[in-house]
């Protein structure tokens, strides 16, 4: 075979080779297209707006502008007056409890509700059930704190007047320090109840049903499908949000602890978020909030990866 010969095929391969992927993005083509708003919105508001990461590392001054502002010194100026603050301890005991207790909640509840949806053979009690459930998740913090006032209100809350008639004492559940936590994850579990289950629910519909025809010829019990073919079958999902919990773990709810806590509960009801937002942002103080935000960006990235790792060891890492 002479060398030209040789020489021609690789680009005759290539060239075939070429022609196949075109034609397989020729397919895809609308797929692509349906990316691209995606894609616009991660660009503006997630990746462009890391350039304010630099505020973290500098004396920032809005009318001298993020360029235009001096660099701190030393570089970790910020961090350190985070992590030397007398509040840093309490501010992160309370970031992580109530975000463990959220992940527990946030989590178990939804896949036994979403196991319920597909185990219900009575239609007209699902229904029910998921309209009840999902419909608190579209109501904003401020009418749930209403709703939670209505109920909790040492004066006039429906709770305290059963208390009082059983001849007991009101308790002021919303500034109680040993309440408020319990109080903050059950309106959060009541809220979202409904609206977490929708993916556990939409896993399960893709297991094939000739499992559990093949469990129910062999003599299996309905809790035994459930144990050995419904949780196995959706075990990728439980991982995968599990993993992107994991990686909010810092954040704790701003918008609901926000709205609901006050002077009274701080020292277990004040996060991160809460403490940036009142010494950071209300005092102007730019770079100590961005130097927050950026330490829980990295401790949430470190979570994700550790996460992930560990998981690759059962066969369900996300990547």
């Amino acid at each position: 075979m002479s060398d030209l010969t040789m020489a021609t095929k690789p680009m005759k391969r290539s060239r075939y080779g070429l022609m196949s992927r075109m034609r397989k993005f020729k397919g895809f083509a609308p797929f692509f297209v349906m990316m691209v708003p995606g894609l616009i919105y991660l660009l503006i508001y997630k990746y462009i707006p890391m350039y304010g990461v630099i505020i973290a590392f500098k004396d920032y001054n809005m009318m001298d502008g993020i360029m235009g502002s001096s660099w701190a010194d030393p570089w970790y100026k910020y961090f350190r007056d985070f992590y030397m603050s007398p509040y840093f301890s309490q501010l992160l005991g309370n970031t992580l409890i109530i975000s463990l207790y959220k992940l527990v909640w946030g989590m178990v509840p939804h896949i036994a509700l979403a196991v319920f949806f597909n185990e219900c053979r009575l239609l007209w009690l699902r229904n029910l059930v998921q309209t009840l459930s999902y419909m608190p998740h579209f109501l904003s913090w401020v009418i749930i704190y209403g709703i939670a006032i209505a109920f909790l209100s040492p004066s006039s809350g429906l709770i305290n007047k059963l208390i009082a008639d059983f001849g007991g004492m009101p308790v002021s559940f919303l500034t109680s320090n040993e309440h408020f936590r319990g109080i903050l994850v059950a309106t959060d579990l009541w809220k979202d109840l409904g609206w977490g289950a929708i993916i556990y629910l939409a896993a399960m519909s893709g297991i094939d049903p000739t499992l559990y025809e093949a469990a129910k010829v062999d003599g299996a019990s309905r809790f035994r499908m459930i144990w050995s073919i419904t949780l196995p079958g959706i075990r990728n999902v439980i991982v995968l949000m599990f993993i992107l919990k994991l990686g909010h773990l810092l954040d704790a709810g701003f918008d609901q602890i926000y709205i609901m806590y006050n002077i009274s509960v701080y020292p277990v009801a004040d996060i991160l978020d809460t403490w940036v937002f009142r010494t950071g942002l209300e005092q102007l103080d730019f770079s100590l909030a961005a130097a927050v935000g950026l330490f829980k960006s990295l401790i949430g990235m470190v979570l994700v990866i550790g996460a992930n790792s560990l998981s690759k060891k059962w066969g369900e890492g996300v990547w």
